[in-house]
């Protein structure tokens, strides 16, 4: 949809365009330095703002150096977290801090990996140094920063770009005209790309004969609809999503797309009967949960929202509170890599020595 503002926002874009641009030189010819990690690291991160489904992939990551007996640990700065300085959200053995301290997607990573180390902190290269101090007797054999390829004060072993292939990819602008942190062409800085969110295969294809021209290893994925869990009220969880089928819910996020959300839900045969959308990371209040509580129970609706919400409310028991006795539910998203699976693990293997 054309943005009637883009025009008054062009000089601005031009603008953050050439301070970027400045600031990746610097980089290149060595003014800025960046600073060697004693533990390998990956780095995973996007060049438009939200949207591409990084964390679901950053979980990928995490769970497949698992599952080869790695020890990996996951540096973050953290969202809109409440807490100041270098914090460590789990040790790999128990979770220490909630969503309202770690970030809602930090937190969650944590939840979903318990044998992963997780660090918050403003500046990553504190929390690598913190890790190496604190872990020197079980130190992680690969550490992942999450959201970081703008972020080029740490180097990294392999430095992963993903793609939203639902985004219009060559006709994408510079923020805050459109949605982009940096011209496409910085995708020289990848080792590798990963299209992501593909629904439409021309749409993908397009990009693809755009992206093979970067020389660089091109891995196809999408978001899959993982187990169905049920946090307030009498249902219950389950494993498979396709009982959900007969729920009539009132939809409600505050992410980057709520409408590929909406999207998802209706695929599996939920019933989104109404929505209520928040900007992306937008903080709930006791009030507006209270609204999208009351126009559900006044429709008949169970509430659906996504895990990442769900881990924003949970550092609030207030809010939680508000939702315990109706039916509230969350569909777990997954990263399906389709295509180049075995690229994709041999690189992630390189960086391990393995």
């Amino acid at each position: 949809m054309h943005n009637p503002f883009s025009i008054l926002l062009r000089p601005v874009a031009l603008l953050y365009r050439s301070i970027v641009q400045l600031r990746n030189k610097l980089f290149d010819k060595q003014f800025f330095k960046s600073w060697k990690s004693p533990i390998p690291v990956v780095s995973i991160g996007n060049l438009s703002a939200g949207g591409t489904g990084k964390t679901p992939l950053v979980d990928w990551i995490v769970k497949y150096y698992l599952s080869i007996g790695s020890k990996p640990a996951i540096v973050s700065r953290g969202y809109l977290r409440e807490s100041k300085g270098v914090q460590l959200v789990s040790d790999g053995q128990r979770i220490l801090l909630s969503s309202k301290e770690a970030g809602d997607e930090t937190a969650m990573l944590a939840w979903n990996n318990p044998d992963a180390i997780v660090i918050v902190a403003k500046k990553r290269e504190d929390a690598v140094t913190y890790i190496a101090k604190h872990f020197a007797q079980r130190a992680p054999s690969v550490i992942i920063l999450d959201d970081a390829f703008q972020h080029r004060q740490i180097d990294r072993a392999l430095n992963i770009a993903i793609i939203n292939a639902e985004e219009p990819f060559l006709k994408a602008k510079m923020l805050p005209e459109g949605r982009l942190r940096e011209p496409l062409k910085n995708l020289s800085r990848a080792d590798l790309i990963v299209l992501n969110k593909i629904t439409d295969q021309g749409k993908a294809d397009a990009i693809m004969k755009e992206l093979e021209n970067k020389g660089k290893p091109i891995v196809k994925a999408r978001l899959k609809i993982g187990e169905l869990i049920c946090f307030s009220g009498e249902a219950s969880t389950s494993d498979e999503p396709y009982l959900a089928k007969n729920l009539n819910v009132l939809a409600f996020a505050g992410i980057a797309n709520p409408e590929s959300f909406v999207e998802s839900l209706t695929k599996e045969g939920i019933n989104v009967a109404a929505h209520r959308f928040l900007h992306d990371h937008e903080p709930y209040s006791v009030k507006k949960l209270r609204a999208i509580r009351r126009e559900a129970e006044k429709k008949g609706l169970s509430l659906m929202t996504t895990e990442k919400d769900y881990f924003r409310m949970l550092g609030h028991p207030e809010l939680i509170r508000i939702l315990a006795t109706m039916p509230c539910y969350y569909l777990k998203i997954e990263t399906d890599v389709f295509e180049g699976n075995e690229t994709m693990q041999s690189m992630l293997k390189a960086v391990i020595g393995k």
